[in-house]
């Protein structure tokens, strides 16, 4: 389930570190945690059972929504005039979740950001979201960015692939199939999904979707580009994760549309990556659009 989450700035401070997302998702995990006993009582009250499903281990959420704040890109931060913020954020769980997540959230207060700069926050509203309608081929747009490593045993460090590079397209399909089946819903075969990054309009307007491979077209491409964020910023784990940002086609069961909706698409989804819209440039099913 998606939900918008809607808080007022309660202080004088204005000025918010641009690497945000850390914090954000550190929010979020204790907010979860504390009420995760709580959640799987819910869940066996209402008939699920011992679920193993845990609020905490399947979420993503977007990028913060503060308008167009003054940028002070030397020390990375970003000043807020306005009072009130949004952000959207998702649960792979069932809808009879909705009343007891929006009361997890709702008059939370919290401090975003690092011990020199952030803003004191309180939740003031958190409004479910409607689902798009579900095909086995959908067009999907990035909002945040899509991360796919690699690492082998003598790397210190993990790789995040490009687009082009030769396991990018392998291991992003490997790793969906993956979240699908820790979901508990079945499995799904790496085969059995297609994939496709967009490269531009033919001659007819037509959008034109590539399966990603090794290749000049695709490294030469513009339609894609690479963003990222820090991890545990001043800290000695300080880390930067860096994705891709593309438009692209997806063609899977719909159960699997539906998790990556609900749980993002990328590793590190509940740090922020992955976070996805229902392509309205070129949709080729209904579309919401998200305000």
């Amino acid at each position: 389930m998606r939900f918008r989450i809607t808080f007022n700035r309660t202080g004088k401070q204005r000025m918010l570190p641009m690497d945000y997302q850390y914090y954000l998702s550190a929010w979020i995990y204790k907010v979860l945690k504390q009420a995760d006993s709580d959640f799987a009582s819910f869940l066996h009250e209402k008939g699920y059972g011992q679920s193993e499903t845990k609020l905490y281990k399947l979420f993503c959420f977007s990028l913060l929504d503060f308008g167009r704040p003054k940028m002070w890109k030397e020390k990375k931060l970003f000043e807020i005039s306005g009072h009130e913020i949004r952000f959207r954020i998702s649960f792979d769980v069932p809808e009879a979740a909705s009343t007891f997540i929006k009361g997890l959230f709702m008059n939370q207060e919290f401090f975003l950001g690092d011990k020199f700069n952030g803003i004191d926050f309180k939740v003031i509203g958190v409004e479910a979201l409607p689902d798009p309608v579900f095909s086995e081929t959908m067009r999907y747009r990035l909002e945040t960015p899509w991360v796919v490593s690699y690492r082998n045993t003598k790397d210190k460090y993990p790789k995040y692939l490009k687009p082009y590079e030769v396991d990018f397209k392998e291991l992003s399909l490997k790793h969906i199939a993956e979240k699908f089946m820790n979901t508990g819903k079945g499995n799904v075969m790496v085969d059995d999904l297609i994939f496709k990054i967009f490269d531009g309009t033919g001659r007819d307007g037509e959008p034109i979707f590539r399966e990603p491979e090794p290749a000049k077209w695709l490294e030469e491409s513009k339609y894609w580009k690479r963003q990222g964020f820090l991890i545990k910023p001043g800290t000695k784990e300080e880390s930067r994760i860096v994705g891709n940002l593309f438009d692209f086609e997806l063609t899977a069961p719909v159960e699997v549309h539906r998790m990556i909706w609900h749980a993002g698409i990328s590793e590190k989804s509940s740090e922020g990556f992955g976070w996805l819209e229902v392509d309205s440039v070129f949709p080729n099913t209904p579309n919401l659009k998200i305000n």
